[in-house]
């Protein structure tokens, strides 16, 4: 069961991109964050996504906001699908324990080994504010969160 708003948001620490560890819960009192689990790197909507996000970067990631993305994928892989797309902005591996954190949030399509498209926005006191989470082949709109945001 995905986590709802008025939930705690679960901790977690995950390797970025560049294998660098970044803990959620060292965000709090910092800044708001919008976490994006995404399902495998180099898929089309998955790509169009996270191009999307890095286009409008300034309102997801900036003094008051931290926009963080999360695959079951490996790091390495995670590396590549970074840079091929440039993105600027925490890409998480998810892969060991396989689906820990997507598992902690209640989206791990645990027939698929991969996230759903679940994207939860959480304050800077830890609680998640918002949420929604789509099917594996269905692309979810950017402006839905970038408004949960500007309530916050």
């Amino acid at each position: 069961m995905p986590i709802v708003p008025g939930d705690p948001a679960p901790d977690f620490t995950l390797p970025d991109q560049h294998g660098r560890s970044v803990r959620l819960g060292g965000l709090r009192g910092v800044k708001n964050v919008v976490l994006m689990f995404f399902p495998f790197a180099f898929t089309s909507v998955c790509s169009g996504e996270l191009r999307e996000a890095q286009a409008e970067l300034p309102r997801f990631q900036n003094d008051d906001v931290q926009l963080l993305a999360v695959s079951c994928d490996s790091l390495h892989a995670l590396r590549a699908f970074s840079d091929a797309e440039g993105l600027d902005f925490p890409v998480l591996s998810d892969f060991w324990p396989h689906g820990a954190a997507s598992r902690a949030y209640g989206v791990l399509a645990e027939d698929k080994g991969c996230a759903l498209r679940g994207t939860f926005v959480i304050d800077k006191q830890g609680t998640v504010r918002w949420t929604i989470v789509n099917g594996l082949p269905d692309a979810r709109e950017l402006q839905e969160y970038a408004k949960a945001i500007e309530a916050l």
